[in-house]
């Protein structure tokens, strides 16, 4: 156990160990929980809602099913699968950081969504689910800040019933070098001065632009979809490949 927690993982930038990562994560979601939503408006230009649209069609739900968001945040993503579930289906958000947990929830009472609705806090690594339990398993902006994503991946397959659909919606690598030149001089320079300037940190949204030059680009990260036991992975591109949704089926 010791050795486990030893081992060091990316923080941003920095080395750190993969417990300090997990403190240090909680840290900033707890930091800019209040002002979540504004500043996702902000630094996407409102296009995050688009990217979580076009995710949730498609999340292939019915009337009926039962839709698992981890890493929830305020909730964007489930909503839609509240609308598409409707109220014979159930809704499960679950967020590691109590404070975006209760965003979500918050977000789901001012939309009257009361009913077929839970909220789970909980690990994406250890999800506290049965096997088989959902049709559709997702995580919107949320896989780069998990310590271990491997074994996320492994968790949410799962808990997915054969032939339910796993979807990774999250920040990735412009296709185009000019646009990612760009993106870069938007992400590093712009990106902390809007956090300091309407949430009152900067630490916080360098953090997330760190974070998204860690994460796998869209080739690795289908390459570890696979190796978690998942089929027929496709990548679809938006913005240019700014952001990608990876969607995979489990088959067995």
């Amino acid at each position: 156990m010791q050795e486990e927690c030893n081992k060091q993982t990316n923080f941003g930038f920095q080395s750190v160990s993969e417990s300090e990562k997990t403190h240090l994560v909680g840290e900033v979601f707890s930091s800019v929980a209040e002002r979540y939503d504004l500043m996702n408006d902000l630094m996407s230009f409102g296009l995050h809602r688009i990217w979580k649209k076009f995710a949730a069609m498609q999340s292939g739900l019915n009337l009926g099913d039962h839709a698992l968001d981890v890493a929830a945040g305020s909730g964007d993503l489930a909503i839609q699968f509240v609308r598409q579930v409707g109220g014979g289906g159930n809704v499960v958000l679950t967020d590691i950081n109590q404070d975006m947990l209760e965003l979500g929830r918050q977000n789901m009472v001012n939309h009257g969504y009361l009913n077929n609705v839970h909220y789970v806090l909980a690990n994406a690594e250890d999800l506290p689910f049965e096997d088989e339990e959902f049709d559709c398993v997702s995580i919107s902006f949320g896989l780069r800040n998990v310590t271990r994503k491997e074994q996320a991946l492994k968790s949410m397959r799962r808990v997915l019933k054969p032939g339910g659909k796993l979807m990774v919606l999250e920040f990735s690598e412009p296709t185009n070098p000019q646009l990612r030149r760009l993106y870069d001089q938007y992400s590093f320079k712009i990106i902390p001065k809007i956090g300091q300037w309407v949430a009152n940190d900067a630490p916080s949204y360098r953090y997330l632009v760190e974070s998204i030059r860690r994460h796998p680009n869209q080739t690795s990260l289908k390459s570890m979809i696979k190796n978690a036991g998942l089929d027929s992975v496709r990548i679809h591109n938006l913005a240019g490949g700014i952001v990608a949704l990876h969607t995979a089926i489990r088959y067995s």
